[in-house]
């Protein structure tokens, strides 16, 4: 495999990780730059290609790992820490009160079940028909749309300022609401913190749930959509998955601190901007 092709890899890995934890559609964008200019298609073959879209993504969620690993050990039940030395506390905010509960790894699977039984069902319907830069432009629009109501129609009263407050209730809501991420484009972090908003979280707090909730359900996709397509893989794909691997890995673990100091200032109007004018843009530019 050329210098090229590794450069390419990289590329797709820095839009990953740039764009996973911003409710813009990582697998989105990384379509529309792979479809207009990187062609990895015509380097990996149709299944490879999307499979990588896929796996590169464990980079991202490595980043999570990392940032979040005092509160996966607490939830693993591992390790006990205080309540407040779980995750960074954004700078010039004060630290978070929280309640005397804590949130529960049977909160984070009730979250979990909806997307991932239906990421199950329909696998194959999305990787041959969804994974385009039109379906692509369709789920940022109506994401979007969904986005600037949550904005616009969320409860005055939010019912949990952190992680450590969310119900079971808002928890399962937000699996539910979760599945619409299925749908390349509509963005995982942005239905995800939109629904949490609607449903009383906080936007840190629903944003905090969403990366947690990250791991496992991208883990269990990339580890599937790896063994229904091993028969592609053929040694020579390796550098390119090992170079979008690691570019993916420092870029997410960049734009990830950066995003949680954001999100409870800027909330999700901006972001929704960016996606209708980025849909304006490549349709006018591709089609």
């Amino acid at each position: 495999m050329d210098l090229l092709a590794i450069i390419k890899a990289v590329i797709l890995g820095l839009v990953e990780g740039l764009t996973e934890f911003a409710p813009v559609s990582s697998t989105g964008h990384m379509i529309i730059v792979d479809d207009m200019w990187l062609k990895s298609q015509e380097l990996l073959g149709k299944y490879t290609a999307n499979t990588f879209k896929v796996v590169i993504q464990l980079g991202s969620i490595l980043a999570v790992v990392v940032i979040f690993r005092n509160r996966f050990i607490d939830l693993l039940g591992l390790k006990r820490f205080s309540r407040g030395s779980l995750e960074p506390v954004p700078d010039g905010q004060p630290p978070q009160i929280h309640t005397p509960g804590r949130l529960r790894l049977g909160q984070v699977l009730v979250g979990l079940i909806p997307a991932g039984v239906l990421g199950m069902l329909f696998e194959d319907y999305i990787d041959e028909y969804l994974f385009s830069t039109s379906t692509v432009l369709i789920g940022l629009v109506i994401g979007a749309i969904f986005m600037i109501c949550a904005d616009l129609f969320a409860p005055k009263r939010v019912k949990a300022q952190s992680v450590d407050q969310i119900t079971y209730g808002q928890a399962l809501g937000v699996g539910l609401i979760q599945c619409f991420s299925l749908w390349p484009g509509f963005s995982r972090s942005g239905s995800t913190i939109s629904g949490g908003v609607l449903l009383g979280m906080s936007h840190r707090a629903a944003a905090d749930f969403t990366f947690i909730m990250a791991v496992p359900i991208m883990a269990g996709a990339s580890f599937i959509s790896l063994l229904k397509n091993w028969q592609y893989f053929t040694m020579d794909a390796l550098p390119f998955f090992i170079a979008g691997f690691i570019s993916a890995f420092v870029f997410a673990l960049l734009s990830m601190r950066f995003f949680l100091k954001l999100i409870n200032r800027i909330k999700l109007l901006p972001f929704a901007i960016y996606r209708i004018v980025l849909a304006a843009f490549v349709y006018i530019i591709f089609f």
